[in-house]
């Protein structure tokens, strides 16, 4: 078998890689390792999902899996996976499964584990759970007679949510008009019920999901059609969410992008005006822009870099104590809120500084003068050869030493859901980043496919 946990959870098309036999093993597995590294089980696991068409099949595997262990299984139905992090604290429960592929097609589907806090499994608990599946799961004890564990469902998973949400902020968002795209995804119906509590004037799109619909040209990763609403209804701004909700960009008044970069530097310059940023540092990833490390330190501020995924920023956090950190797609995770890169925080988090600021979102994103950056991805047959493919690791090395010699940089790694190579380039000359782009996709395309 080969290693099931990526970068954020166990992911993959659905009845190929990720199939219901496998949902039940993973639910087997997490019920038994949560049992066993609980002083005080509650037994107890909340089960979250995404609009998928695949998303009832996964959940009904992950439940026998989870009862036949003897542990209870609470389903949440169609909720954001951040929702599934905070009530995994918030109803004291073992733990929190999330049935989503963020922003891939519906046709892939993913499970993600959440501890009691909250938090995501580390490495070595993912590890754990998935040496017990290769092991074989028969293996494990089954429940018996009154031990089964039963099966619960919450009326309204949502309100303790929401309400966690509006209390993040000081007032509330009258007089401000949102363009809010859903992507078809979990936030169709919590996002536009919270801004409206919140007073906001909601528009929403792409909050009609149909089990195939999620993500497909909308949301966080296509906002051409948020632009353009935005600046037909003269709205304050748009926000787009992805397939899960626990990223989101905003479109500015004036239909510009605004990415997670952005909103990074727009919260924390204001948590380091209000004295609430600790340590006056932001944690990022390798893929954050270096304009937003230019400005910060012109105001007194710093960044941590870590290396890709938001697992490893939280990590990062939690260690040094820092409590805003995030990626440039719009994972941003704020520590005092939440446990977790939450989409629906972020945009409440944004807004807030918007209408105390009494200025543009264009006002406040300019702010942020990016280096230019090129995106990339190849997709390929044979990730797994990237790392030893010396012909692909020497262009890759020449190209480096072209781009630091003008104070640029080039990325390039397998991407840990998808098969694609990621590539990212940045440098103060665009020319030069576009035609360094072509011949590393190129040598890419060729060796491994």
């Amino acid at each position: 078998m080969g290693k099931l946990f990526g970068t954020d959870g166990v992911r993959g098309k659905v009845n190929e890689k990720l199939t219901p036999e496998l949902a039940y093993q993973l639910g087997r597995a997490g019920a038994y390792y949560f049992l066993k590294n609980s002083e005080n089980p509650y037994r107890k696991i909340i089960i979250g999902r995404d609009t998928r068409i695949s998303g009832p099949m996964l959940e009904a595997a992950l439940i026998a899996g989870v009862t036949s262990i003897g542990v209870d299984a609470i389903i949440l139905g169609v909720v954001p996976t951040p929702t599934v992090a905070f009530l995994a604290q918030y109803l004291e429960v073992d733990g929190g499964i999330m049935i989503s592929a963020s922003h891939n097609p519906y046709y892939d589907n993913g499970i993600k584990f959440f501890d009691s806090q909250g938090f995501k499994l580390m490495d070595e608990m993912e590890e754990e759970i998935e040496r017990l599946v290769e092991a074989g799961v028969e293996k494990l004890p089954y429940a018996v007679e009154n031990q089964v564990g039963r099966v619960g469902q919450l009326d309204d998973p949502l309100q303790p949510y929401i309400d966690h949400l509006k209390n993040t902020i000081n007032g509330d968002l009258s007089g401000l008009k949102i363009v809010l795209d859903c992507a078809n995804g979990a936030a169709f119906e919590a996002a536009p019920r919270l801004f409206k509590e919140l007073g906001a004037e909601v528009i929403p799109i792409f909050a009609e999901p149909d089990g195939v619909n999620i993500n497909d040209n909308c949301g966080s990763t296509h906002p051409e059609e948020l632009k353009k609403q935005v600046l037909a209804h003269g709205a304050d701004l748009g926000i787009a969410h992805d397939g899960d909700a626990d990223r989101m960009i905003a479109v500015d008044e004036k239909g510009r992008v605004v990415n997670g970069d952005a909103v990074m530097a727009i919260c924390g310059l204001d948590m380091m005006k209000k004295g609430k940023l600790n340590h006056n540092t932001v944690v990022v990833t390798v893929y954050s822009n270096l304009g937003l490390k230019e400005l910060l330190e012109e105001h007194g501020g710093t960044i941590s870099q870590t290396k890709n995924g938001d697992r490893y920023v939280l990590e990062r956090m939690l260690d040094k104590g820092y409590n805003l950190g995030g990626e440039q797609s719009g994972h941003i995770i704020f520590l005092d809120y939440a446990t977790t890169g939450d989409g629906l925080l972020s945009a409440v988090q944004l807004l807030s500084v918007l209408k105390e600021s009494g200025k543009k979102l264009s006002e406040l994103a300019d702010q942020l003068k990016p280096w230019p950056q090129l995106i990339d991805k190849v997709k390929v047959k044979r990730k797994e050869e990237f790392k030893t493919n010396e012909v692909i690791q020497a262009v890759i090395k020449d190209t480096e030493e072209r781009l630091k010699a003008g104070g640029g940089r080039l990325l390039v790694r397998p991407s840990g859901t998808e098969p694609v190579i990621r590539i990212m380039l940045e440098g103060k000359d665009l020319a030069q980043l576009e035609a360094e782009l072509e011949p590393i996709k190129e040598v890419i395309d060729r060796e491994l496919n």
